[in-house]
């Protein structure tokens, strides 16, 4: 039997265990926290017995995954699987300021209206007629791309210039450009036109696919729906599950890994590992040895990362939402939201304190450094404290503005990400030399960003050392983003490197993004227009337009 050392229980590592533990691999999995679940996993909000849960933020599963669906279908829980806590949402909330926002209905349509109401996010009822039309241009060349001009010349392009956003409406950065911030913590000026583009397709497409639902949650905090009873499944299957188990350093020689050292001085040795760590810890791994077998571990330090945390809010009343997400248009710091209450049928809220909660608001900040409208400072520059209360009001002047819907009185208690720390940092009055706010907090569980050129910086799961793998979200995948179904992704490749060493067993499957095939020829024409260095035919129309437009701003 082959010996596997995951180094990491997120949801790559898990996966990876997973995988290989159905194959009949001797898989140990080692986690720094009390916890498995890494970004995802929820946690209690104080030490008290049945405390109530609090979570890095909210879990939502789009119609495009397919690997992490495949995995909770094959995770026993009570007498069906964990997939069966997936719920359906029902609409999104986009809320702004001056008056009762928008809803758009995220349920599978039945009729035409439905269509066209559940298309409305993407294209906005006060956008400009020549917007919306170039819009529809900019998706079409997306459709008709090859991948390796994609690869080539999109992933070194931002999204910003993709759209041309300096040029359209401001109706039209806002709708487009701006919100990719609250989806992906990515300011669209510096992200791969490559990657948001594709999700942003991808999301379009799920909502007018009829066969799998828009948008799902879970009905119960993430550890107690999905992570237990995984971790409990893997340990059924044989899996060696050690949480509190943080890993100093990999230890190698020449060709390759010889045993993983822990904090506490034990050296764990196996016949493959696989590095399973988020993407900020992942450097302190890669000793000169292993860079020198596999360079391509030596650019993950390259790659960026950018602050995406939740807090939860615990409400004495629920709150009346539509049955689905909120998104915040105009607030400063791209907030995002989703009333968990109403979701959580598999879960006692009643059971767990304090008494007087009903209802939970689950937040993500995604921008922490535009200055906010209660302290005028930046998410990075307030206490825990004063990111609770900034959140608090921008929802406030979002929700209230049909209505009174948010009071001062609903609120019981908060949770903000325990990786939000507090640094000790100058007062909130003192300014530092260029007359910017002083941080005062720092977040250890950063989020991995797809900006431009970030691709050539991504490794594969499979690196030039013999026995070591990767399974993160940081890994060259088909889901591109970081993201529970990229981590998912890289955990089976993860697996598939391995088992194609031993071979006799079977690999993982790998599934490919969906697109519409009446797109195939068109792009097998531009595969061919690529390798001849000729540029797409939507490029030539595009690139006129831009000088007429600068021609005609110089006269």
């Amino acid at each position: 039997m082959t010996d596997v050392a995951v180094i990491g229980g997120g949801i790559g590592g898990l996966t990876a265990a997973h995988e290989l533990a159905e194959r009949g691999f001797d898989v140990t999995v080692l986690e720094a926290n009390d916890r498995f679940g890494g970004k995802a996993r929820s946690m209690p909000i104080s030490d008290e017995p049945d405390a109530l849960q609090g979570e890095h933020g909210f879990r939502f599963f789009p119609a495009f995954y397919r690997h992490v669906i495949d995995t909770m279908e094959r995770i026993p829980d009570g007498d069906g699987t964990v997939a069966d806590n997936l719920v359906e949402t029902e609409a999104t909330l986009i809320a702004d300021t001056a008056g009762p926002g928008t809803i758009a209905e995220t349920r599978t349509p039945e009729t035409i209206r439905g269509w066209l109401e559940a298309l409305r996010p993407a294209f906005a009822e006060d956008l400009p007629r020549e917007d919306v039309r170039f819009l529809l241009e900019r998706l079409l060349y997306l459709l008709t791309a090859c991948d390796a001009r994609r690869e080539g010349e999109l992933d070194d392009t931002s999204w910003w210039e993709f759209i041309d956003a300096e040029n359209r409406s401001q109706a039209f950065r806002d709708q487009v450009a701006n919100t990719t911030q609250a989806l992906v913590a990515l300011r669209p000026q510096v992200g791969s036109a490559r990657t948001i583009g594709t999700i942003y397709l991808q999301l379009l497409l799920g909502q007018l696919d009829p066969t799998r639902p828009t948008e799902r949650i879970l009905n119960a905090p993430t550890n107690e729906a999905w992570i237990d009873p995984w971790v409990r499944h893997l340990e059924s299957l044989g899996v060696d599950c050690r949480s509190n188990a943080p890993v100093e350093r990999l230890a190698s020689e020449r060709t390759h890994v010889t045993g993983v050292v822990l904090a506490d001085g034990e050296t764990i040795s196996a016949d493959e590992y696989v590095l399973a760590v988020p993407v900020e810890a992942a450097p302190s791994f890669v000793t000169p040895a292993l860079e020198r077998l596999a360079p391509e571990l030596g650019r993950i330090e390259r790659l960026d990362t950018a602050w995406m945390n939740g807090i939860q809010f615990y409400l004495s009343e629920p709150v009346d939402l539509p049955r689905g997400h909120q998104v915040y248009a105009d607030a400063p710091w791209a907030l995002t939201s989703i009333a968990q209450r109403e979701f959580w049928t598999g879960y006692d809220l009643e059971a767990h304190g304090p008494d007087d909660v009903a209802g939970v608001l689950s937040v993500i900040a995604s921008d922490w450094d535009t200055p906010g409208i209660l302290y005028g400072k930046p998410a990075k520059a307030c206490t825990r404290e004063e990111i609770a209360e900034e959140i608090w009001v921008q929802l406030k002047t979002h929700l209230n503005a049909a209505g009174e819907r948010l009071t001062d009185e609903l609120l019981v208690d908060w949770f903000l990400d325990p990786a939000i720390v507090e640094t000790g940092g100058a007062p909130e009055t003192q300014r530092a030399a260029d007359d910017a706010v002083t941080d005062r907090v720092e977040n250890r569980s950063p989020l991995l960003i797809n900006t431009i050129g970030s691709l050539r910086n991504r490794p594969p799961a499979d690196t030039g050392v013999r026995n070591l793998t990767l399974a993160s979200d940081y890994v060259r995948t088909n889901s591109d983003l970081a993201s529970m179904e990229s981590a998912n992704e890289a955990g089976r490749r993860a697996t598939n490197a391995i088992v194609d060493r031993h071979g006799a067993h079977s690999r993982a499957r790998i599934w490919e993004l969906e697109e519409p095939v009446v797109f195939e020829p068109f792009k097998r024409q531009d595969r061919v227009r690529y390798r001849l260095g000729l540029p797409h035919p939507a490029a030539v129309t595009q690139s006129l337009r831009g000088a007429t437009r600068r021609l005609v701003g110089r006269i």
